[in-house]
């Protein structure tokens, strides 16, 4: 029969088989569209977040180009460059205390400085709305200024109340409601409080070495297009080559959020596909069950002269039908998630998500279910093409036939290649894809091995005296059980979310525990060369037992490496940060006392030649660096070349004073620049702290004080909302684990049927039964829960010791939580189908036996 006559009667016979409906398929359905949904969704999601940004690249950068200086103004030469470029808006952020008038309180505030032409795009919203003059103008030597209802809340301001911000007064005249450009100022961990270029400057708060960040925002003609973008940032590296400055076009108006979003985004489609390949096991137990169920019409098929490819093709197109209809239902959930999305981040994210229909991710979500259909379908599908008619008439089913024809399982195993390698190649960190698609598959196997191990103790056990006991040991071990199935649908789920509940518990210790145990009171940032003595005789009186360390601050740009241009250098992800932005840096004469050399010696004290510098030893392995290289960093618009003389460990989770490099003092000789310091009082209390904190506001005004608890509760409640979205998209892969496993328990039903109407011809009672059918789950259950615990504990002690280097603590809480939820899933399941299976009639298996 030529092959177009023998697709067409294989799909009139598909359909002919699927009028019963759609019953033995609903796990299956579930599987698949819970996948394909969360693939589909939470790319769409991220492309619409992608071009909320794009779409406003003007908006959130605050301009066409972002020019960024730190700790200095542009020289006349580089503003003269910018003005002729085209509208110009200068505007200055720095740290600092905002107090209030009568001194009796005082907050860490977000300062930004605006002038005239802000914002050159987009509209800067408060209530109540006031034009620029009666916002920020001086009245009566007081300036104006807006702030969120984050800051009037934690100091119970009012509008028209007063603060006093270096030796400059500030009255409250609007709530900030929209920034327009906050997303490119980056995160912040203090209440924005924004005020006038004017006001600014009469606060005194900007003196030589302070840490400020100037941005220039510049409004191009109109028509300019992305080659001009390209060709002024090359004029501005080519004309001012010590500049230091950092150029973001309005195409990347805000890297490190677009960073984060691909990243999550990367992460939530690994757990997306994690569901997937999780309801692939769902699928292959739906399919093994449904042609269990129709062994009279095959073998009937057979008896008839029907081919055994000719069975194939039948089972097969209905089980692509009932998969493209998953498919379906899943791609119509992931195109609706934008729309819903839109809404619910706009709290969360500064961008608004475009709502839209992404047909690449949708297509992408499609592809991932129909390969996963196919992987796993093909394999129950070719074991029953070649079972004989008398087999299939005679015997239960289809189980211990071993490997299908070596056709069908190379085709099974090249679709799953096909799978990972789809999923490295449109994943944005190839790497990360590659240890997870790795990591699957290990699991995969380990999970095998587990479901194996726990049938080879059951069946190797002693001989026990309940009834109820042996036969859930025997239906442990014996031919067609459940226990592979379910160690690997529940084992994946639950080792994943222990994995993740360990890393969230354990950072969560760290950040609320051990770090506050190990870290300062207090970091003091700005503290001028003319206030260095009359800081440390008031830190000696408010905190005589304290424990007082400073060093000199400085703020630089990394530029080349070896000579070698850092935009062109061939970096490594893991020290990448390395050069990313501004870094703090200092000097020494001598060999600070927390630093512990690894490689080289430290320069002499009174050391006068080629500027040198000790670097971080994990940070400079990772790129590249060895003794005698060089490093070029820009500080204060000037390239300052220095040479490696040694590498040194870093302690950076005593949260102390660390830093990336360290100079030989003439490095910077005769550079202005500010202190920062640090104090350590274990035994002060919260109004010790308070005291200490409102003296120093008061009496240096323009150094800014960070209680590092404060910002601790800010990093904690960052980490507990990341640790709740984590978990939520892991709960995605549990529910397809625990959908796969209700469908692994119902594919057992109509063995289970037969073996309970045996059981009761023999004289059991329905009360042994359930028993029996009750220890055998909570066995098995029980097993799963241990592999789980035990290969989620390593996996969360090599991410937080080894990834993290941060101490790692298993968790009791979690232990019980897992072996409760286990338990409970599994035993409820498992009796929820037993007790129907209970119930059936036994003459009408009897007469089939």
């Amino acid at each position: 029969m030529p092959l177009s006559q023998t697709l067409k009667l294989a799909f009139r016979f598909s359909l002919r088989e699927m009028r019963g409906g759609l019953s033995g398929f609903l796990i299956f359905l579930a599987c698949i569209a819970l996948g394909v949904a969360a693939i589909g969704g939470v790319n769409s999601v991220a492309q619409a977040i992608t071009a909320g940004v794009a779409d406003q690249g003007q908006t959130l950068l605050g301009g066409d180009l972002r020019f960024q200086l730190n700790q200095r103004d542009a020289t006349p030469a580089e503003s003269t460059f910018l003005d002729r470029l085209g509208t110009v808006s200068h505007s200055a952020n720095m740290r600092s205390m905002a107090r209030l008038d009568d001194g009796s309180d005082q907050a860490l505030v977000e300062a930004k400085a605006v002038d005239d032409a802000y914002p050159l795009y987009g509209a800067l919203e408060t209530a109540p709305q006031l034009g620029r003059e009666d916002l920020f103008g001086e009245k009566s030597g007081v300036f104006g200024a807006a702030a969120p209802d984050l800051l009037f809340d934690r100091l119970n301001v009012e509008i028209g109340d007063r603060l006093k911000v270096g030796s400059a007064t500030f009255e409250l005249r609007a709530r900030l409601v929209s920034e327009p450009d906050a997303v490119s100022d980056g995160f912040g961990f203090a209440p924005r409080l924004m005020v006038s270029m004017q006001g600014l400057a009469a606060s005194g708060l900007i003196q030589p070495g302070s840490l400020v960040e100037n941005a220039y925002k510049v409004r191009l003609p109109a028509g300019a297009s992305e080659a001009d973008l390209k060709a002024i940032q090359d004029r501005a590296a080519s004309d001012f080559p010590e500049a230091g400055w950092s150029i973001r076009t309005r195409s990347n108006a805000a890297p490190a959020l677009s960073s984060n979003i691909e990243r999550f985004s990367q992460f939530l489609t690994l757990v997306g596909l994690t569901a997937l390949v999780v309801g692939g096991v769902g699928v292959a137990n739906a399919v093994r069950a449904y042609l269990d169920g129709k062994r009279g019409v095959i073998a009937t098929f057979k008896s008839l002269g029907a081919s055994g490819g000719f069975v194939f093709t039948v089972y097969l197109v209905q089980i692509l039908m009932i998969a493209g209809l998953g498919i379906a239902l899943g791609l119509i959930l992931g195109a609706a998630m934008p729309f819903a999305a839109s809404a619910a981040l706009q709290s969360v994210i500064p961008v608004p998500a475009k709502g839209g229909f992404y047909p690449g991710a949708l297509a992408l979500a499609a592809l991932f279910g129909l390969l996963v259909t196919l992987a796993f379908a093909l394999l129950p599908l070719g074991r029953a093409r070649d079972v004989p008619a008398t087999a299939l008439f005679r015997e239960m089913g289809f189980e211990g036939r071993g490997f299908p024809r070596l056709p069908y399982l190379a085709t099974a195993v090249g679709i799953a290649l096909a799978l990972a390698a789809l999923a490295i190649l449109f994943s944005g960190d190839r790497r990360i894809a590659l240890i997870f698609v790795g990591a699957t598959v290990f699991a995969f196997l380990v999970l095998r091995l587990v479901g194996a191990l726990v049938q080879w103790v059951a069946r190797k056990s002693p001989r026990v005296r309940s009834v109820a006991l042996r036969l859930a040991i025997g239906n442990i071990h014996r031919p067609g059980a459940l226990t592979p199935s379910v160690v690997l649908s529940l084992g994946l789920g639950l080792t994943l979310l222990v994995t993740l509940a360990l890393i969230d518990g354990n950072l969560r210790q760290q950040i609320s525990g051990s770090l506050p145990e190990r870290a300062p009171n207090f970091f003091f940032v700005d503290i001028q060369n003319s206030e260095v003595d009359a800081f440390s005789t008031l830190i000696g009186k408010e905190a005589p037992k304290g424990t007082l360390v400073k060093v000199p601050m400085l703020r630089g740009r990394v530029m080349a490496l070896n000579g070698v241009s850092v935009d062109k250098a061939n970096v490594p992800w893991e020290g990448a940060w390395v050069l990313r932005g501004d870094r703090g840096l200092t000097y020494h004469a001598k060999q600070p006392a927390n630093a512990t050399l690894t490689e080289g010696s430290w320069w002499p004290e009174n050391y006068s030649g080629e500027p040198l510098v000790s670097f971080s030893n994990d940070e400079g392995k990772a790129l590249g660096l060895k003794l005698g290289d060089t490093v070029t960093v820009n500080v204060l618009g000037r390239n300052v070349t220095a040479r490696i003389a040694n590498f040194r460990e870093v302690q950076w989770e005593t949260m102390g004073i660390n830093f990336v490099m360290v100079f030989s003092p003439n490095t910077f000789a005769g550079a202005p620049h500010g202190w920062l310091a640090t104090l350590t009082e274990k035994d002060a209390t919260a109004a010790e702290d308070a005291r200490l904190l409102n003296a120093v506001t008061r009496a240096l005004p323009a150094v800014t004080t960070v209680r590092v608890k404060d910002a601790l509760d800010v990093v904690n409640r960052l980490v507990g909302q990341l640790g709740t979205a984590i978990r939520a998209a892991a709960g995605v892969a549990l529910i397809a684990s625990v959908l796969v496993l209700a469908g692994a328990l119902a594919a057992g039903n109509r063995a289970r049927i037969h073996d309970a109407v045996v059981l009761k011809t023999l004289g059991a009672t329905r009360r042994t039964l359930i028993a029996a059918f009750s220890l055998e789950y909570m066995l098995i259950g029980l097993a799963t829960a241990v592999f789980a615990l035990a290969a989620g504990g390593i996996a969360a002690w090599y991410i937080v010791a080894r990834i993290m280097t941060l101490p790692s603590h298993f968790m009791p809480e979690v232990a019980v939580a897992t072996l409760v939820f286990a338990l409970v899933i599994t035993v409820g399941i498992g009796l929820a189908g037993t007790w129907r299976v209970l119930g059936h009639k036994a003459a009408p298996v009897l007469r089939n036996l």
